[in-house]
């Protein structure tokens, strides 16, 4: 074959090629956070790590659902915003200092993850492997988490190991490499005592570091755990801190308790990375942005909707679908959409009543957008026309709300929202004749007002003062549900409004605004055409 003519073939297949591949990839989001990203979340995670020591991090587990059927991997929040990878079956390495291997090669971070398997690939979708770590996600040292085991790392030599507590939710496979043997393979190398208890660790910690400001909140703590675990009583040196009398008492405990004897850390991970994760990069906004969006279209769309005859399973159908239109994976949460009194249960799921008719619905939805998940809620009348008593109830959220918004800004407690909140519907619950005063104890407003939102619908964060770029919600409510000591003509009525708000440098953006928030313009968008309305499926009740 002529050179020239070799060259040109070459040339243009390898163009061809490439622009199939380029077309091929564009079949897919390009919106996803940048490997660039990841990196830079685990080097702000090293500069909090104490020298000489190391964090670990594991995928999550994969969960079954029914005989053979597995549920739809979700990755593990942490483990996705340190490294990008969304397969199971892998355990992340990342130290404070370099580190060198016995081929005299320097690494501060090293990734195991699932091996290349055609068979395997051919049943459950492609596998990045090494060469699409490297490529796709930046890593420099990755390998088959079959090499884990004989991968030289010295876990006991360092100063802390920190890692998360380990659930019992992980399932022992054939597989030498699943997520059960790189855990147990963790366990030997750092020498997992047999008897570890990460919350009893937490404890005498908080014991040790414990003065008079703080003594209240380590006797908190004990109170807290030992109603989940009642044993935790038993244990001499807890035992003796809460029947200590005075602070030399005190003294005595704290000088009592013997110093661990590991360098084992599953507390302190927990505070560090919510310490990250709480204050969202520019690109994390952006998709969180997104994630409101679609969330507040759906609302607005059911709005249109909503008729007496539709059922909350309908309603959910169609929230579920504008989510699935705008390129969203997941919704970040079960979708709850409650009428009536179903509307008084903070997290119903059910979604089965057959027809709304005239009650309120409260529908608390949001679409996960890349792994960011937005939060917001809607409460609005079956019907298209709010109740005396519907519409006294929510516009009392609805203040309550606003008199929140007025405290998010820097520098304010995160906690203000559910004091606020709680004053305003206090005091409107007792002018209504609901309860007897603003003082008077009750359950219909049992929840706090602003958590976080990011990976995690309720986010990592250390929950103390709002900051610039925090995202979080607003979201008053209050539920008479029937039986309340209370009139009859509340029960059955449940409000909840919820919004996503980002904290700025002056005060705060609501990124929700698109779906109406005031009962008029509720009732006013209600009334607006449905492009659900003209949709007819075909009736299979008679089919045989």
């Amino acid at each position: 074959m002529h050179t020239k003519y070799s060259k040109t073939l070459f040339l243009f297949l390898f163009l061809l090629t490439h622009q199939l591949t380029f077309a091929q990839d564009n079949d897919y989001p390009q919106d996803y956070l940048d490997k660039e990203f990841h990196k830079a979340r685990r080097d702000a995670l090293r500069t909090m790590l104490p020298p000489n020591s190391v964090a670990v991090f594991f995928a999550n587990a994969v969960r079954n659902r029914a005989n053979d059927v597995e549920y739809v991997y979700h990755q593990d929040p942490d483990f996705y915003y340190l490294t990008g990878y969304l397969e199971p079956h892998a355990v992340l390495l990342i130290y404070a200092d370099m580190q060198s291997s016995p081929e005299g090669n320097s690494f501060n971070e090293a990734i195991f993850i699932q091996k290349k398997n055609a068979k395997a690939e051919m049943w459950t979708g492609k596998r990045l492997g090494i060469k699409g770590v490297k490529e796709q996600l930046g890593f420099d040292v990755v390998f088959n988490g079959e090499d884990f085991e004989s991968f030289k790392t010295e876990l006991t030599e360092f100063n802390r190991v920190f890692f998360f507590n380990f659930k019992n939710d992980v399932r022992d496979t054939p597989d030498n490499a699943d997520l059960f043997s790189l855990i147990e393979t963790f366990k030997a190398k750092a020498e997992y005592p047999a008897d570890f208890d990460p919350v009893k660790e937490q404890i005498y910690q908080m014991i040790r570091e414990d003065d008079l400001a703080s003594a209240q909140q380590t006797t908190q703590y004990i109170s807290y755990q030992a109603r989940i675990k009642p044993s935790l009583l038993n244990d001499e040196y807890i035992k003796a801190f809460i029947e200590a009398k005075n602070e030399e008492a005190k003294q005595l405990v704290k000088a009592s308790i013997p110093p661990p004897s590991h360098n084992l850390d599953a507390n302190a991970l927990s505070s560090i990375m919510a310490t990250l994760r709480e204050v969202k990069t520019p690109a994390e906004i952006d998709l969180l942005r997104k994630a409101v969006d679609i969330s507040c279209v759906g609302q607005v769309e059911v709005m249109k909707a909503m008729y007496e005859e539709m059922s909350e399973t309908e309603i959910q159908g169609i929230h579920e679908f504008v989510f699935k239109k705008y390129g969203a994976e997941y919704e970040g949460y079960p979708s709850i959409v409650g009428a009536g009194a179903n509307g008084c249960v903070l997290h119903y799921i059910t979604n089965n009543k057959m027809r709304v008719g005239n009650d309120l619905v409260l529908m608390d939805l949001g679409a996960e957008y890349r792994g960011y998940t937005a939060d917001v809620t809607r409460t609005i009348p079956a019907n298209g026309k709010f109740t005396t008593e519907q519409k006294a109830i929510y516009d009392l959220v609805y203040e309550a709300q606003e008199a929140s918004f007025n405290y998010c800004k820097p520098g304010q407690p995160i906690y203000i929202t559910t004091k606020i909140s709680r004053e305003v519907i206090n005091k409107g619950l007792a002018a209504l004749g609901i309860i007897e005063s603003p003082e008077t104890t009750h359950n219909y407003f049992p929840h706090g007002v602003s958590h976080h939102i990011g990976l995690d619908v309720h986010d990592r964060g250390n929950y103390e003062n709002f900051e610039p770029n925090m995202v979080l919600t607003v979201e008053p409510g209050i539920y008479i549900p029937p039986g309340s000591p209370c009139d009859e003509k509340w029960w059955g009525i449940g409000v909840r409004i919820e919004d996503d708000i980002l904290i700025t440098e002056k005060g705060y953006e609501l990124l929700s605004d698109y779906a109406p928030r005031k009962s008029d313009e509720i009732e006013k968008m209600m009334k607006q055409e449905s492009i659900f309305s003209k949709l007819a499926l075909p009736n299979i009740d008679n089919r045989k």
